[in-house]
């Protein structure tokens, strides 16, 4: 039996629900289709995440395979390349929708009054803020500069970062969570 009749009726019995065969099929094939994600990505993480998101495409949809229109191993080329492209293009689109924010919310006027210590103290919080908003992800960060920075609400913030409404409520809520929790890590009264 050859190579492309084996992977053919492994997806058979994958079409059936069979995770024994499911194993075969990515030990057999894992390491050439990481290898077709990496050409097009070249990035190993985000490769292994093509790789794993095109393998529940085929556990899903095993069923549709059809052996008279392509050989096993293009067909699942043809899945991973797909997603891959797709990765990619959603990676341009998330970094031509970052909108460059300009520094002049963040100036702040300088009080000649200020004791040494407060100035000290000033500036630990200001690096542990900065730290933990360096975690965040970069529609995170916008998200959170012009809500708090610029006094944008959310519709003004959606527009602003070309995004749909809850997609940046969610940004500025779970950046806001990452931020308490990162501050609260460093000892910061958030």
């Amino acid at each position: 039996m050859s190579a492309a009749e084996d992977l053919s009726q492994l997806l058979s019995r994958i079409a059936l629900r069979d995770r024994a065969a499911f194993e075969r099929l990515y030990r057999a094939t894992c390491a050439h289709l990481l290898g077709v994600a990496f050409r097009i990505l070249n990035n190993r993480d985000r490769a292994e995440e093509v790789l794993q998101e095109a393998f529940m495409n085929v556990w899903h949809s095993a069923n549709g395979y059809n052996a008279a229109v392509a050989t096993p191993m293009t067909w699942l080329i043809n899945i991973v390349r797909n997603k891959a492209i797709d990765t990619l293009r959603s990676g341009k689109t998330e970094r031509a929708s970052t909108v460059a924010l300009d520094d002049e919310g963040m100036d702040v006027a300088d009080d000649g009054a200020r004791q040494p210590q407060h100035l000290l103290d000033d500036s630990l919080v200001k690096a542990h803020i900065d730290t933990c908003m360096s975690q965040l992800n970069a529609s995170q960060r916008q998200a959170l500069a012009l809500a708090y920075y610029r006094g944008m609400v959310h519709t003004d913030i959606a527009q602003a970062l070309n995004a749909p409404l809850g997609t940046a409520k969610a940004w500025v809520r779970r950046g806001l969570d990452k931020l308490k929790d990162c501050l609260e890590a460093a000892g910061v009264a958030a």
